[in-house]
């Protein structure tokens, strides 16, 4: 059955009106959900998802609230930031102090 939207699927393009094509955010999604894997988290705890306007959510059981911010902030965040599994134990992430330490 075809699509009833009137609109087309386009780029994504985010709040400062910077296109990024729908790879490049992928790809930061998918890098950023391979690395938390790594570090030991399941889905649920702790993973990157698209969100509007070409931003990325950090969000999960193991953060107190999403962090929404570009792509690539988020894939640094994840990389350089967020401790393994292990090593967090029982706490909580809390986003602000993400930020504060960027």
């Amino acid at each position: 059955m075809p699509s009833t939207s009137r609109f087309r699927r386009s780029a994504i393009y985010s709040v400062d009106g910077r296109r990024y094509p729908r790879s490049v955010t992928e790809d930061s999604i998918e890098a950023a959900n391979a690395h938390l894997r790594g570090l030991g988290y399941a889905d649920r705890d702790l993973a990157v998802h698209p969100g509007p306007r070409g931003k990325a959510l950090l969000k999960g059981n193991k953060l107190l609230s999403p962090l929404s911010d570009e792509p690539e902030i988020v894939l640094r965040v994840v990389r350089e930031l967020v401790p393994t599994d292990q090593e967090l134990g029982g706490r909580m992430l809390r986003p602000a102090d993400l930020r504060a330490r960027l």
